[in-house]
């Protein structure tokens, strides 16, 4: 047997549940640390984030549409942030609509609003371990994920 068949075992409702409640988890968490102002947003702002302080950083989220899926350039960078990700236990996710996460964290509706939402960044807003109840169901989402080898899972963003 497989590791395709294993994992084709699951049963799809539950599985599918289990997407959709992350991907709402995401959506709350994009928003809450977005009005804490401890959202950075951008690959080159994120690797210096992750540079200087990579103890302050909670959750990183990949995003990119299928034309993004041919830059190399860019897969280079997912691959090294990625590595930096799991080498520094920080929970990583990956998500497949910069549109919709776009809409999510309202890019462009401000002047001076990032326009490279490839890659964002969750961190602490200060010494005190920030406890929400997203962060905490997506932390337990990837640790679940990674039980079953799958290290950055991919999850929908909800409507």
């Amino acid at each position: 047997m497989t590791l395709e068949e294993v994992r084709g075992q699951d049963t799809v409702p539950e599985s599918t549940a289990r997407m959709q409640s992350a991907g709402k988890a995401l959506h709350e968490l994009l928003l809450s640390a977005q009005r804490q102002g401890c959202l950075t947003a951008g690959v080159y702002e994120s690797a210096k984030v992750l540079n200087v302080d990579p103890d302050n950083v909670t959750f990183c989220v990949l995003a990119a549409d299928e034309e993004d899926e041919g830059d190399i350039a860019l897969q280079i960078h997912f691959t090294l942030i990625q590595a930096f990700c799991c080498e520094n236990d920080i929970d990583i996710v990956r998500v497949g609509d910069v549109q919709r996460l776009a809409a999510i964290v309202g890019a462009g509706d401000e002047a001076g609003a990032p326009g490279d939402l490839h890659c964002i960044l969750i961190s602490n807003p200060n010494e005190d371990a920030w406890k929400d109840p997203a962060l905490e169901k997506l932390s337990l989402f990837c640790e679940e994920s990674r039980s079953v080898n799958d290290w950055v899972p991919s999850i929908p963003l909800p409507e």
